[in-house]
């Protein structure tokens, strides 16, 4: 076989491959497009899975396709909403800084042609002017990053016994109703990420383990079908998954 002939053969793998490459460099630079490229990506590799037999892995490039849509969502709601909190403390502070300055100042309504300090913090509440500028910085919340977070213990152990459940799960049905050849294997990198990728969609931290962990299994059984485009892009992913833990944790 030629290699334009294997080329032709395999050109969907190759392509789902380079796409899942530069999802996870998009992964790494936190860039919010990894989400629509993931899309595709997944699409690309249930055709692939699917003729190959790994059911529990199409089945999880469907799944991709759902948290892609979620992550995408999440990462852009998750920022505004960040950065309307901070926003909030910094305008608390503000008023507290500010108030008492305010008395004495101004025509008041209280009959002493004086404006008390709360009548005056709500005159600047209620200026046209503050609200229009609060509506300007309000729409541009969409370039607002969701912050890297850490995972938290009680989030652990849940994710944890909603991975033994989906392991045994998938596990008895591969085994029993398809013929993966691989059901343990098969079950064991469907489940784990599964959980990992609703921790990126979270984008917490913690997830780049389950990654490496994920990668590293993929390669060993990948290599024994065969699925060589494949197998370079989980040694790549696997590389990629170092890189995105060093530089995740700078940006907590």
């Amino acid at each position: 076989m030629t290699i334009s002939d294997w080329l032709s053969n395999n050109w969907i793998e190759i392509f789902g491959a380079l796409a899942g490459i530069i999802y996870v460099f998009l992964e790494i630079r936190q860039n919010i497009w990894l989400w629509p490229v993931g899309i595709v990506t997944s699409a690309v590799y249930i055709i692939v899975f699917f003729t190959s037999k790994f059911y529990a892995d199409m089945s999880l490039q469907v799944y991709y396709l759902v948290i892609s849509i979620a992550g995408w969502f999440w990462w852009i709601r998750g920022g505004r909403r960040q950065a309307a909190g901070g926003r909030r403390k910094e305008m608390g502070k503000a008023e507290g800084s500010w108030l008492p300055s305010l008395e004495g100042v101004g025509v008041g309504s209280d009959g002493t042609g004086q404006n008390s300090p709360l009548e005056g913090g709500r005159a600047l509440k209620n200026d046209p002017v503050n609200h229009f500028s609060e509506g300007a910085r309000l729409k541009g919340e969409g370039d607002v990053k969701l912050k890297v977070t850490h995972l938290k213990l009680k989030t652990g152990l849940i994710l944890s016994v909603i991975f033994i459940l989906l392991y045994f799960l998938m596990w008895f049905v591969l085994s029993r109703f398809t013929d993966s050849p691989v059901p343990e294997w098969d079950s064991f990198i469907t489940s784990l990420s599964i959980i990992a990728t609703l921790l990126l969609a979270r984008k917490i931290y913690e997830h780049w383990f389950l990654w490496i962990v994920v990668n590293s299994a993929s390669v060993i059984l990948f290599l024994t079908r065969g699925l060589y485009p494949t197998v370079i892009l989980y040694m790549v992913y696997l590389v990629m998954s170092f890189v995105g833990l060093k530089e995740w944790k700078r940006s907590l």
